[in-house]
């Protein structure tokens, strides 16, 4: 990777910590760690640990006589979180492929990174593969788009001006909305004590146009979707009268997601 690309990286995932995170990542952290059961002197691996927000949440939890580790394949994102928490060890992997040795960990945590990887059940392999004997598996994913109407929504407005592949990848984040389903995948991979708990959330932009800008110049890009600047300005013009009757004054919006829990006994 060539020095300007790894800036062009640096700067999108400064923008999605800037972004992203407290719109809608920041507050899933804390309940994804309380379900993972992290405590004071546990080893943690954060799996698609972005600009690590849960990492940080399970330093806060293990305290000086425990560990955590964050993996992610965008050195971008890892650069920007070494710069807010050095002392995390942060790894450049694939969730198919951790950087770890067999049971090195009493928890494995990954928040809504579980839908984007190239082989969710090999990913899985690994995580238990990394965990001790008797550690614990928390993993969330964004229910199903049905169950947020506004982003249902865009996922209109997207497919009707600017064509399927771009409302495709806005859909994505929400392809393991089942609840069934994401707790079949996980006891299959052989975690036991395999549980799904929905929970509700809120998205908080500051404006409806800060919202779906966001999608059009951070999110499709990152997916391989780069829309024109007359396309983005005409979903932008209308995406404010389409999505008025799903959001808040304050633009804040309800979104749910299913948080999996498992246990390796094996």
């Amino acid at each position: 990777m060539s020095d300007s690309d790894l800036q062009t990286q640096i700067i999108a995932a400064r923008a999605y910590e800037e972004s992203f995170v407290p719109a809608l990542f920041g507050q899933w952290a804390p309940r994804v760690a309380a379900l993972a059961q992290i405590q004071p002197g546990n080893h943690v691996l954060d799996v698609a640990c972005g600009t690590g927000v849960l990492a940080r949440e399970a330093v806060s939890r293990v305290e000086t006589s425990g560990f955590v580790a964050g993996v992610d394949a965008s050195p971008g994102m890892l650069a920007v979180a070494a710069e807010l928490a050095p002392l995390i060890e942060w790894r450049e992997g694939t969730a198919e492929a951790l950087p770890y040795n067999d049971q090195r960990f009493d928890a494995v945590v990954s928040q809504f990174g579980l839908m984007f990887f190239n082989d969710p059940d090999q990913a899985l392999n690994e995580m238990l593969r990394v965990l001790k004997k008797d550690g614990r598996l928390a993993v969330a994913v964004w229910a199903s788009l049905e169950s947020v109407p506004a982003y249902a929504a865009e996922v209109e407005l997207l497919e009707r001006l600017a064509g399927k592949l771009a409302a495709d990848a806005l859909r994505a984040p929400f392809v393991l909305g089942s609840p069934d389903e994401l707790a079949q995948r996980i006891a299959n991979a052989g975690f036991d004590e395999v549980k799904v708990t929905t929970h509700a959330g809120m998205a908080r932009f500051p404006t409806i146009r800060f919202m779906v800008e966001a999608d059009l110049r951070g999110w499709l890009p990152l997916m391989g979707v780069n829309l024109t600047e007359d396309q983005i300005e005409q979903i932008l013009h209308e995406a404010e009268h389409v999505l008025r009757n799903y959001v808040n004054a304050d633009a804040s919006f309800e979104l749910g997601a299913h948080i999996c829990t498992g246990t390796k006994h094996r």
